[in-house]
């Protein structure tokens, strides 16, 4: 008996990039049009300090399609008007979302595409997502524990919880003593980045696009958490996996006693991280307003006590208004009074 045909797949990747990060973009570009069943990519170009457009023109690629956008409107305002043009100017049924450094292994769309028909769901019920290496909390879930550990636990705030303090003490003594489980084919997410999602045109249908008024940070979550909560269900695929070429902005940031991130690394990248994540949980996260409100005092207090201790009493006072702004739901571009 013949073996049934392969199926075919029309692909659209999409990119986001800005500044000056050509060289981590081109290995990106001649990475992913290797790959089979790629029959569109989209560039959205934010704002960047080169011509985009003429260094992709000289990889003579006609699949490779450049948006120009003449500021930087996010990754919130970049992925929206790309999947506006996936869905609207090309013939392609899938979309593969990039950063402009996640660089694929070579096998890892094929990955997808043999497990997204073996997954018993509606094409608007489903997403996959590649597994970032780098991120140790991805493959923790790759190897069998509860995402919600990490990504949704209910009623913190800004990752803080009092009562989770006993739970995660033990967790981590268990690490020390138990090796992890094997990694999975799939494992749930309740949500994801934007780099490394892959998922039908159906189910843009159902979610609609990202919001632009988040700019940057966190509107990855929200826009993928809309499909959760949509019904559909987001897998984690360990099998495709996706190399960040350059270090992710706090990954490298050393955690000591007495000191805050959010306090040593205050910039404009800080205040909407800050900003949108309070909206985006103090909105999903919430089911008991008494503990929250609890875990947001001592949050608070405990921020107040390492602004006195470091000497970043101003950085204090602008996460104060960061923090203000989320739950007041203020979103869009601020003025840099508010972040410098």
């Amino acid at each position: 008996m013949d073996k049934m045909a392969k199926i075919t797949y029309n692909i659209c990747v999409l990119i986001v990039t800005y500044s000056n990060r050509w060289q981590f973009l081109e290995q990106v570009l001649k990475g992913v049009t290797a790959l089979e069943n790629v029959t569109d990519v989209i560039v959205v170009d934010n704002a960047s300090t080169y011509s985009v457009a003429q260094n992709c023109a000289l990889l003579q690629d006609a699949r490779i399609k450049v948006i120009t956008n003449t500021e930087n409107l996010g990754s919130a305002g970049g992925y929206k008007a790309g999947l506006e043009y996936f869905m609207k100017q090309t013939e392609a049924n899938f979309v593969w979302l990039l950063d402009d450094d996640n660089l694929p292994v070579p096998e890892a769309l094929e990955k997808l595409t043999e497990i997204w028909p073996t997954i018993p769901a509606a094409d608007h019920q489903k997403a996959l997502f590649s597994l970032r290496p780098d991120r140790r909390q991805h493959v923790r879930v790759a190897q069998g524990e509860d995402a919600n550990r990490f990504f949704l636990v209910r009623n913190s705030f800004m990752g803080f919880n009092l009562f989770r303090i006993p739970v995660n003490q033990y967790y981590k003594l268990r690490e020390k003593f138990i090796k992890p489980g094997p990694v999975r084919e799939k494992a749930p997410m309740p949500y994801a980045p934007y780099g490394g999602m892959f998922f039908h045109k159906e189910l843009v249908n159902l979610i609609g696009y990202p919001e632009a008024e988040f700019f940057v940070y966190a509107d990855d979550s929200e826009y993928t958490y809309r499909m959760t909560e949509k019904g559909a269900t987001i897998w984690l695929i360990p099998s495709s996996q996706i190399t960040d070429i350059d270090k992710s902005y706090g990954i490298k940031y050393v955690k000591k006693v007495w000191r805050s991130i959010y306090l040593d690394l205050w910039n404009f990248r800080t205040y909407y991280q800050v900003r949108n994540s309070v909206y985006f949980y103090d909105r999903v996260n919430v089911s008991n307003s008494v503990i929250y409100g609890l875990n947001k005092w001592l949050f608070l207090k405990g921020q107040w006590i390492i602004s006195k201790l470091t000497g970043k009493e101003e950085n204090y006072k602008k996460l104060l208004i960061a923090i203000k702004d989320g739950l007041s739901a203020k979103l869009g571009m601020v003025n840099p009074e508010k972040y410098s």
